[in-house]
């Protein structure tokens, strides 16, 4: 068994639970002394305090309790780097500092609090469409930036559907996930799961992802991916502002998003067809049209992505609107891959050529494009 070196923790507040049930007249000295830095919420005080106590002692809450065990049963070194994601809340703030203090401590190279913006439980619809998703986020990032076969995540703590993000995360991308629930011993490994989620899809459908993940885009974003409308209805949340529909990402959206854009950074030389030598691309072609001019940067952006991105030869324009304002993207069309520029008034569609021969190939190409868009900004 591969042992974690670095464990990703959700973050509840059962700590200040067990210590609200304290009494500053108990007769032991280190849980009277508990009781007095809570009602003051004195951090250093309730830090040197949880530092008397043994780790596994239920008053420590579930974090450092399940934390103990993982380490004990061997599923992470004795040593791992500890990120703690806590909500965005005040209570949060205070028990993410105290958990990093506490392993800083005990001598954990590596601690770090991560506050998950929007993670709170005054405004659902927020905790919902922007917290939970930028968990995902931060769960991903983490996993990046150590690499998954160092990674495990500890579920333990926090709100249920935090806890059920951070194990379908796991899932997703092939990081242990662990649990300890508070009548439970020990810890437990959650088994994996036969989810199977597809690759190819995400490439088809990564336009549009890109463009949620920017923020809520109107409905009719998906008029140029038919074929897979219907396999975005369970990523989206759709919304109405002003009396327009929108979408924005959901939580699975935004999981299935990071998860296929990670993979597909390290598969994309697997998966694109060759590069278009230098010699063979060729000047963006511009349909003889008088909207074409309204669309300020045009000429720029389509040189800009014949130089920059490889497997592009050519990109040649057929339609225009000046008064329909959406954002840049790339998708595979019915006749090859296809590319829309918007300047945020108006848009221009027009055809990309490259070396694809095959439908994997031309929705390899179109995320490509889309990553390049995404880094480009």
């Amino acid at each position: 068994m591969l042992r974690a070196k670095t464990v990703i923790c959700t973050v509840g507040t059962s700590l200040f639970s067990n210590l609200k049930a304290l009494k500053p007249d108990d007769p032991d000295p280190t849980r009277a002394g508990l009781a007095r830095s809570f009602a003051e919420r004195d951090r250093d005080g309730i830090l040197a305090g949880l530092l008397a106590l043994p780790p596994g002692e239920r008053l420590c809450g579930a974090e450092i309790g399940s934390l103990t065990s993982l380490i004990a049963k061997g599923y992470a070194v004795a040593d791992a780097n500890l990120v703690f994601c806590h909500s965005d809340t005040p209570d949060g703030h205070a028990i993410g500092g105290i958990l990093a203090g506490y392993y800083r401590h005990q001598g954990h190279p590596i601690v770090s609090d991560q506050t998950i913006a929007d993670l709170q439980d005054a405004d659902p619809r927020r905790f919902r469409t922007r917290g939970l998703r930028n968990l995902a986020k931060t769960v991903c990032r983490v996993v990046r930036e150590y690499g998954t076969a160092n990674c495990a995540i500890n579920a333990t703590g926090g709100y249920k559907a935090q806890i059920a993000v951070a194990v379908l995360m796991g899932q997703a991308i092939g990081v242990p996930v662990y649990y300890k629930h508070e009548l439970f011993d020990e810890i437990i490994a959650f088994p994996p799961m036969p989810v199977a989620l597809d690759f190819e899809a995400w490439m088809r459908l990564s336009g549009v992802l890109f463009a949620l993940e920017t923020g809520v885009q109107p409905a009719d974003i998906l008029a140029d991916d038919p074929e897979d409308a219907e396999a975005l209805e369970s990523l989206v949340d759709r919304t109405q502002i002003d009396g327009e529909e929108f979408l924005e990402l959901s939580p699975t959206g935004q999981i299935f998003h990071e998860t296929f854009r990670e993979r597909f950074r390290t598969h994309r030389d697997q998966v694109l067809p060759p590069a278009v030598p230098a010699a063979e691309k060729r000047p963006p072609q511009f349909e003889d049209s008088g909207h074409m001019d309204k669309v300020c940067g045009l000429k720029a952006f389509l040189q800009a992505v014949t130089d920059q991105v490889p497997q592009v030869a050519r990109c040649a324009t057929f339609y225009s609107n000046p008064d329909l304002p959406r954002p840049s993207k790339f998708w595979v069309g019915s006749d090859g891959i296809v590319g829309q520029f918007g300047d945020g008034k108006g848009l221009v569609k027009f055809r990309v050529d490259t070396r694809a021969t095959t439908r994997g190939q031309m929705a390899a190409v179109a995320a490509a494009l889309n990553e390049w868009l995404a880094v480009r900004g």
